[in-house]
């Protein structure tokens, strides 16, 4: 009988240790219940007040997370348009699409409509933009900013 009972106990002292060790390497994902994480970019985020780039135009960039805490970036940049300033200094990733960049990442932080309802929006000096970030200029002294929705 001592005997039943010493191997009922290993029995289960060995499937208790596997689930423990299932649930370990199953939450080192990060995803659960077959939720995929949020993609991350390889570019370190950026603190508030950085000043970023090199170039002989200056403007002003403000990310606005979900809780609307907003990081102030002054951009320096010889580039084109504020898409490529911002994706050559690694702030900005997303996806080619029919309109242009789809912006997903900005300074790590990862908004996809297709899994959170929500976006990072685009403004130009406080407005709403009309064009898409990599088919604005950049401007000397423009206020831009991307805030999610």
């Amino acid at each position: 009988m001592k005997a039943v009972f010493e191997k009922t106990r290993l029995i289960i002292l060995c499937t208790a240790f596997a689930i423990a060790a299932v649930l370990t390497v199953s939450g080192c994902s990060g995803a659960s219940s077959g939720e995929q994480a949020p993609a991350q970019t390889e570019a370190a985020v950026q603190t508030a007040g950085s000043v970023l780039g090199e170039g002989r135009v200056k403007f002003n960039l403000t990310v606005a997370d979900k809780d609307g805490n907003e990081t102030l970036f002054e951009i320096h940049t010889d580039k084109e348009t504020v898409g490529e300033a911002l994706t050559e200094l690694g702030l900005i990733d997303g996806e080619d699409g029919a309109y242009g960049l789809y912006v997903k990442t900005v300074n790590g932080i990862s908004a996809d409509y297709d899994k959170d309802g929500v976006y990072w929006a685009f403004y130009i000096n406080g407005e709403y933009a009309g064009s898409g970030i990599d088919s604005t200029p950049a401007e000397e002294g423009a206020d831009y900013a991307l805030r999610i929705e």
